[in-house]
């Protein structure tokens, strides 16, 4: 287990101890996304030092709002992409296999209403079979119209002509992220959530550590450490701007942003109106973007936009255009089509889309055209773009840079290729598929420590019983019902109204096991916000 049973502020004083001033850590991450823990884990499985802050809870932003698919990138196939997919479907295979219980193989299907349509994404698709060879999940078939049916029992019938079934994967992104996270502390990281980095500290005019705050208490923190990576995500250019400022006085340029963001909304229905284990897949929309509806926990995940956005709102809102886009889409394709009334809940993520840069000359363009690492010249290293499924080649990415750059000592790369997550490491469990409702399954070989603890015989609601909010606050970092209800349980972005009704019983749970002010009346102002639909 990763910590003790005492109140948790006890523990997070304790924690927040090894930051004294004593300590010089070989890499720090601003960032407790997907990206920044993927970085910590690497760093700590090659034997760093690291510690990470995250300024809220852990994939609370980008992280926790993705469409749930471990993909190769069927559009970069399109585009000509080759490498990239194949890195991918690498990528995707390593990750189903190091945390089985949380990413797994799904079906996905291409319905054809057109003549051409099936032989056409078909032979696409059989490529893409190709690319993946022995990581492949199952192979590309090309299916009548009863087969597409079959496969898609909800599927609207009119005009069917067959459809395409090929396959990906889905996972549990919030919990994923976890894993990572708690998987990097069994290897010696340091990780600290609510714990925001203010500003940089420098010697001789390079980077060497970071100034933050923990939000929870207002104590702020100085942290040496020979190499500091932004990890930020979307907002990368906060701590930028910061180190640009501190270095203007040699004549160089302000700090160009990198990040241009980029909306997606999701919207969740009940499960009937798609039925089945199988995903279905609109590679091309009557505006041209690709729409999904994937099983997922029990609901179904409508989606997803992609709509450029200026602000870097922490909750933003969905466009009523948005809406309507994937309403109206998926009234095309469904027997019965979904309306406002029949959402649980509407999520929105901010994706960081990489500007074209020069900062410095050094942009790592080589590297990979989805994600980007650039290091200034004080050495502050920032990295962006990219996606979930690709999270450990951009960490190798990251610190092979900052070897390049002097800022780390060279090391063998490939630690974490084979390195099974937290919940993956013990006696096998059935693995029970992710597409289904919540529950036990979530926790992996960790299920009988969730279940010793109190609360085991107490459900809160189907999926999600006392225990495994004691087991949020005891071992996985929660301290405020947001953090057990949207992401340690996956509530929040199933069904918003139940998770309100929730707040209180959590919220008491938490208050007992941390000491620590849940802020009950937030989640539930913030439950209302996952049921706005824009007019």
């Amino acid at each position: 287990m990763a910590t003790t049973t005492q109140p948790l502020s006890t523990a997070r004083a304790q924690l927040f101890a090894q930051l004294g001033p004593e300590q010089t850590y070989d890499i720090a991450i601003v960032g407790g996304g997907a990206t920044g823990l993927g970085v910590a884990l690497d760093a700590a499985a090659r034997g760093f030092k690291v510690v990470l802050v995250e300024s809220h809870d852990f994939a609370k932003g980008t992280s926790s709002r993705a469409t749930k698919l471990v993909h190769g990138g069927v559009r970069y196939l399109a585009q000509g992409n080759i490498s990239l997919v194949r890195e991918a479907l690498h990528e995707r295979t390593t990750l189903l296999n190091n945390a089985p219980y949380l990413a797994q193989p799904l079906p996905f299907v291409m319905p054809s209403y057109q003549w051409w349509e099936t032989p056409f994404y078909g032979i696409g698709l059989k490529m893409y079979d190709a690319l993946a060879g022995k990581a492949g999940l199952g192979s590309t078939e090309f299916l009548n119209r009863d087969q597409t049916l079959s496969a898609l029992p909800t599927a609207l019938p009119a005009g069917l002509k067959g459809g395409v079934k090929y396959w990906d994967g889905q996972f549990n992104d919030a919990r994923l992220a976890l894993a990572i996270g708690r998987t990097a502390v069994g290897k010696g990281a340091l990780l600290l959530n609510y714990c925001r980095a203010n500003d940089l500290l420098y010697t001789d005019g390079k980077v060497a550590g970071l100034v933050c705050e923990d939000t929870q208490t207002g104590t702020t923190y100085r942290i040496q450490a020979r190499c500091v990576v932004n990890a930020a995500g979307v907002w990368v250019d906060e701590l930028r701007q910061k180190d640009g400022a501190a270095n203007g006085a040699d004549g160089r340029r302000p700090t160009k942003p990198m990040v241009a963001p980029s909306q997606g909304v999701h919207i969740v229905v009940d499960r009937e109106f798609l039925g089945g284990e199988v995903a279905l897949m609109v590679p091309k929309t009557a505006d041209g973007r690709v729409l999904f509806a994937v099983p997922w926990l029990g609901k179904v995940i409508l989606g997803t936009t992609d709509t450029p956005r200026n602000d870097l709102a922490r909750e933003p809102l969905p466009f009523k255009e948005e809406v309507d886009f994937i309403l109206s889409e998926s009234a095309r394709y469904l027997r019965r089509a979904p309306t406002r009334a029949d959402v649980k809940s509407v999520w929105v993520g901010l994706r960081p889309l990489v500007k074209p840069q020069d900062d410095d000359g050094d942009n790592t363009k080589g590297i990979s055209r989805e994600h980007t690492v650039l290091v200034s010249r004080s050495g502050l290293v920032t990295v962006t773009g990219g996606k979930w499924t690709t999270y450990r080649a951009m960490a190798e990415d990251v610190l092979s840079k900052c070897e390049e750059k002097g800022l780390l000592k060279a090391t063998a790369k490939g630690v974490t290729t084979h390195l099974r997550l937290v919940g993956a490491n013990g006696a096998p469990v059935p693995v029970q598929s992710i597409s289904k409702a919540p529950g036990l399954h979530s926790y992996g070989d960790e299920q009988a420590a969730v279940q010793a603890l109190p609360g085991a015989d107490k459900p809160l609601c189907d999926g999600l019983t006392e225990a495994m909010v004691r087991f949020a606050a005891r071992y996985e970092y929660a301290i405020k019902v947001e953090d057990v209800l949207a992401r340690r349980s996956r509530l929040l972005f199933l069904d918003a109204r139940l998770a309100s009704t929730l707040a209180e019983r959590v919220g008491a749970i938490l208050q007992e096991e941390t000491g620590i002010d849940p802020e009950v009346a937030a989640f539930v102002s913030l439950a209302k916000h996952y049921l706005e639909l824009p007019q």
